[in-house]
């Protein structure tokens, strides 16, 4: 049994780029799966098998491995706003996308919402950076007439939040209301659509395409 763990140490040693790697995706599933406090460090180095005390090295504890994660997640999304063009018929189909590919950061932060509540986050500094990022986003796309003025930009944020992720944080409502889950292909379609066309919701008035009426 000394032979793996020893043997373990050695590749860890000799790449640490794959070792931080494979203990953030072990890290994550952890915690999506139990939550920050029902996560233990012995399981999530089990699941990297890895020796536990590489993990320490590397992140310190397991609320610096947590931290650790969320930075990973932030930084990728972060990366991926950046590279959208602003328009909100992008920008919701392609979240609502991204999340039902990567189900574990929803589950994550409904743990966090769970065990936290109204209190402060951990690296609640570092997260009230990028929900700047992404306020300023939303002001460039107002000042470039692809959301309409009128609205709080804070509020535009956490409304396209809540329409591309809550079909995940909720599968069983989802089920309910569409008579299919959040996997299948045919919702995910469809859902996709309806965002985009949804989408008209934020643009300004102008912008928008507006239905012939009859005279009488």
């Amino acid at each position: 049994m000394a032979r793996p763990a020893a043997s373990n140490s050695r590749v860890t040693a000799r790449n640490p780029a794959r070792s931080r790697e494979r203990i953030l995706s072990a890290a994550l599933k952890e915690f999506a799966a139990r939550g920050f406090a029902g996560s233990r460090v012995d399981a999530i180095a089990r699941r990297a098998a890895i020796n536990k005390r590489m993990l320490y090295h590397y992140f310190g504890n397991k609320e610096g491995l947590f931290r650790a994660v969320l930075r990973r997640k932030i930084a990728e999304r972060q990366a991926w706003a950046e590279g959208l063009s602003g328009d909100p018929a992008e920008s919701l189909s392609f979240w609502f996308e991204a999340t039902c590919k990567d189900m574990d950061w929803v589950r994550l932060l409904e743990w966090e919402a769970l065990q936290v509540g109204e209190r402060k986050v951990i690296d609640e500094t570092q997260r009230l950076a990028a929900v700047a990022g992404g306020l300023k986003r939303i002001r460039q796309q107002q000042a470039r007439g692809q959301i309409s003025g009128d609205l709080d930009p804070r509020h535009a944020l956490l409304a396209m939040r809540s329409l591309t992720m809550f079909p995940a944080a909720f599968p069983h409502l989802t089920r309910l209301i569409m008579g299919r889950p959040i996997s299948n292909p045919r919702f995910q379609k469809e859902r996709a659509e309806f965002l985009r066309k949804f989408a008209a919701a934020f643009q300004p008035v102008t912008g928008r395409s507006r239905p012939n009426r009859k005279t009488d």
